[in-house]
């Protein structure tokens, strides 16, 4: 017998656990083979729209639940370019995605998975790992939508870099080409291989290397180099200066401010007990060691920072704390998480708060996880209003794409990156039997999900558009340049 892991029922109470159908291998076959009849494989490069769709009022619908002040900041970034928008516009993508063709073969979905939100960062054993780093949106649904989220970056990532049909394309298929044939590979191997599976920035120089591209190994190598330099003490530096013999944030409004600059004194006092208190609440979503190496820390500073493209005006809170001396620093990002975008599309989640929605999407879905990842709710923050948050370290070993400045070549072997990654994630929640399965051998979804990436960069420039003319129109607040 083998277990057709299907990514969560989603129920309103955490504490019932889904229940659990396990299938044999030509089961798990012949529903693959049964969605393909539901779905059509070349049915994936449909795309409508309806003529009523106002991509601002969507984008804008949380627009209340966001810092007042902040608002016209997300929207200078969204404006930066075509490929900014797209970032900043995962309600949208999610909108446009209901209507789309399902299989019927759900996972855990990152809910957000464009080209930006992989990267590099700290494995707990110290190496340097490639995996999905955003989960503000995770939830069960249709595999196929976080595929195409992925396509579609590459194809206006592409355009934002000026690369030709055909760059653009094979960027595209390779996404989407590895993503199919990563998923036939993981359907081969047993649950505890699929598991263990990662890519770390070592196997990708030694595989760059055995492909006879050292110019590309070598650049992978630098990349992992100067990630090792971004850690905590290199935020130490950056981000604090001494204030009456105490390390304090360095303040940068708007994009950081202390808690000071935020509430008087008093107000200051009362918001740092808090701190302290919900600090006790938040070790207790940890394991039990890493509680134990947590409790060696003390609390320090607070400060408000302004993180992402999508995430400006959310609040986003970074956490000082230090250890057995100044030498011993540890920054925590606190960051305020709502509902999914997706939950108005596939239903609530099964987690009544949103942090411990994230952090269990994300320790799915990741290979290897913060060690200090957690969840906490404020009851009453600074507005009275309660809040979920997540937690987790600010900066260890992080590294991303530089969008701006990479070549067709490094477009290339990085989408084939996210595409293995995509499936490895997905192959941990969902039936990989059934949607290798149904994807087959052959390249139809891919071509399919091509042609889709294509049309949805059109829509993705006609919405930037109309973004734009809102602008000039005052519809929306604009602060470029932040």
């Amino acid at each position: 017998m083998s277990t057709a892991s299907e990514a969560p029922e989603q129920t309103e109470d955490a504490a019932k656990p889904p229940k659990v159908t396990h299938l044999t291998e030509s089961e798990r076959i012949g529903r693959g083979k049964t969605a393909r009849e539901k779905a059509p494989r070349a049915s994936h490069s449909m795309l409508e729209t309806s003529s009523d769709r106002d991509p601002v009022a969507i984008v804008d619908a949380d627009t209340p639940s966001r810092v007042p002040e902040l608002v016209p900041i997300r929207y200078g970034r969204m404006l930066v370019s075509p490929f900014t928008f797209y970032r900043g516009a995962a309600s949208l993508m999610a909108h446009d995605l209901a209507a789309t063709p399902r299989a019927g073969l759900n996972v855990q979905l990152c809910g957000d998975a464009h080209l930006s939100n992989f990267g590099g960062f700290a494995s707990p054993s110290r190496d340097l790992v490639f995996d999905l780093n955003d989960f503000d949106e995770t939830l069960p649904g249709p595999f196929e939508w976080d595929v195409k989220r992925l396509a579609a970056s590459f194809e206006i990532a592409g355009r934002d870099r000026g690369f030709d049909d055909r760059v653009r394309r094979a960027a595209v298929l390779a996404a989407v080409r590895a993503y199919r044939e990563s998923m036939r590979s993981f359907a081969a191997m047993s649950n505890l291989a699929v598991w263990y599976s990662r890519l770390n920035a070592a196997e990708m120089a030694a595989n760059l290397r055995g492909q006879s591209d050292k110019k590309q190994a070598k650049a992978v190598e630098r990349t992992a180099a100067k990630a090792q330099t971004k850690d905590s003490m290199k935020a130490f530096a950056k981000l604090t200066h001494e204030v009456d013999g105490e390390p304090r944030i360095i303040s940068d409004p708007p994009l950081i401010v202390p808690i000071a600059e935020l509430v008087d004194d008093m107000q200051r006092d009362e918001i740092t007990a808090g701190v302290l208190d919900l600090f006790h609440g938040y070790r207790r979503t940890l394991q039990p060691d890493r509680k134990i190496l947590l409790e060696g820390f003390r609390y320090v500073d607070l400060a408000r920072k302004v993180v992402g493209v999508g995430s400006v005006g959310t609040r986003c809170w970074i956490l000082l704390l230090l250890g057995r001396d100044d030498g011993d620093p540890l920054f925590l990002q606190v960051k305020e998480t709502g509902p999914s975008v997706l939950e108005s599309l596939l239903g609530r989640s099964r987690f009544r708060n949103h942090g411990q929605r994230v952090v269990e999407g994300q320790r799915l879905m990741q290979a290897a996880s913060d060690i200090f990842l957690g969840w906490i709710r404020n009851p009453a923050g600074l507005d009275g209003v309660q809040r979920d948050f997540y937690v987790r370290q600010l900066w260890d070993w992080k590294t991303s794409v530089d969008t701006e400045t990479i070549l067709p070549r490094g477009l290339q072997l990085y989408a084939q990156a996210c595409g293995w990654t995509l499936a490895r994630a997905h192959a941990r929640s969902g039936d990989r039997i059934a949607i290798a399965t149904y994807l087959g051998k052959g390249d139809v979804f891919d071509r399919a999900v091509a042609d889709f990436a294509v049309a949805y960069a059109d829509q993705n420039e006609r919405d930037y558009a109309t973004l734009i003319e809102a602008a000039r129109d005052g519809r929306i607040e604009v602060k470029e340049g932040l």
